[in-house]
């Protein structure tokens, strides 16, 4: 049993190794030849959980067989119960945040009302021009009607009433 638990103890540790050293020079090098063994299904099942879960286990079955006088079935079950408890820490307490922490630079142009811009391209009464606005933390373009049906000066800010298709209606803020 002792060569189970200190395999399961030394593989997770040179994953973790290979995984912060190397981890993303392998990952652009094989462009993604490994995908398949992604497991589909339930989000708990990460990598990082599940060879954390197998650290622990290799580690407390050492730790057990070694200063404990519990049997070899006692010893599994205890190691098994370590590891599913370290593997759901891993995911709950590391892997679940981080996934929440990423951000995204996507956004949709209905998310845009009520957002203020500066004008880039005068807008005419009836007409078109251009309105910069900040979207994360890039800026963007975007065509832009007048709401009110006056006239917009460059270098204006604005503040966008709602959108119709892929254009902007902007009314002239007044602070």
């Amino acid at each position: 049993m002792e060569g189970l638990f200190i395999g399961c103890l030394i593989g997770g540790i040179l994953f973790a190794i290979v995984s912060v050293v190397l981890g993303d020079w392998l990952s652009a090098s094989l462009d993604g030849m490994l995908d398949f063994l992604s497991l589909d299904g339930h989000p708990v099942l990460q990598p990082t959980a599940i060879v954390g879960g197998i650290t622990v286990f290799g580690g407390a079955g050492l730790l057990l067989e070694r200063h404990s006088g519990l049997g070899t079935a006692v010893i599994l079950l205890l190691s098994a119960l370590c590891a599913a408890a370290a593997g759901l820490g891993v995911y709950y307490f590391y892997v679940r945040p981080m996934e929440k922490s990423e951000n995204s630079t996507g956004y949709s142009l209905k998310e845009l009302a009520g957002t203020i811009g500066e004008v880039s391209i005068p807008i005419p009464e009836k007409g078109f021009g251009e309105v910069m606005i900040k979207v994360g933390a890039g800026l963007t373009s975007h065509i832009a009607a007048s709401f009110d049906g006056v006239p917009i000066p460059a270098g204006r800010r604005v503040v966008i009433i709602r959108v119709e298709g892929h254009t902007l209606l902007v009314s002239i803020l007044e602070l």
